[in-house]
């Protein structure tokens, strides 16, 4: 097995959670102190920097201090990239799962009690 294919399991590991995807969506928008991250979505500072602490070790995001404060970003911008990629397969799939269903439905027979 290669080393690249290694790191991707990692990587994609690290992004397994939801939280970090919300997470990593959020940084999009630019870098962002751990206590902003918390409050943006709702969970507690020791939570938001647990998470992280798990992408930070993945390489996925990078802090810079500011004094005291130290503020995340995205170490690579085609994370996003990869990540709306795979946003955009999962939604073409629930629409064809959706049409499935309405076609599954329509085929049925009524019934009349």
């Amino acid at each position: 097995m290669d080393s690249i294919t290694i790191l991707q399991s990692e990587v994609l590991t690290a992004l397994a959670n939801p939280r970090r995807l919300e997470i990593l969506h959020l940084l999009a928008g630019g870098p962002r102190e751990v206590g902003g991250i918390a409050a943006e979505i709702g969970i507690s500072q020791p939570n938001a920097s647990q998470h992280l602490a798990i992408m930070r070790g993945a390489g996925i995001v990078l802090a810079d201090r500011e004094g005291r404060e130290v503020r995340y970003r995205i170490a690579d911008p085609d994370v996003i990239t990869a990540c709306d990629l795979m946003r955009g397969v999962l939604a073409r799939r629930i629409a064809r799962l959706a049409a499935l269903a309405e076609t599954d439905a329509a085929s049925q027979p009524v019934r009349v009690r």
